[in-house]
């Protein structure tokens, strides 16, 4: 990934999860390669197991968030959500330049 990955843990993680973490990220440049930073938040709120994050892009940002009973199925649910809004993110600017 050319860009940076932040992991901000409010809740103990082990190395496992945090590998996942940025595997699932790094996934994430297969559909927007102007990724420079990527922010992650996980915590844990009462029973539930929460993943948010903040990408900086080119020319913006994007944000998701999750919750779920396991931290990994909150995670993964974040990166869909972050994915699909990448995606319209690309699909935008190549509009853009096809009208410009």
């Amino acid at each position: 990934m050319n860009g940076v990955i932040q992991l901000v843990v409010m809740t103990h993680i082990n190395q496992a999860l945090k590998n996942y973490v940025e595997t699932k990220a790094e996934r994430l440049e297969r559909h927007f390669d102007r990724i420079t930073n990527v922010n992650v938040i996980l915590s844990v709120e009462k029973q539930r197991q929460k993943a948010e994050s903040t990408i900086r892009i080119r020319g913006g940002e994007v944000y998701a968030d999750a919750q779920a009973d396991d931290l990994y199925a909150a995670i993964d649910l974040m990166v869909d959500k972050l994915d699909r809004q990448l995606i319209k993110q690309k699909e935008k600017s190549k509009d853009r330049k096809q009208r410009g």
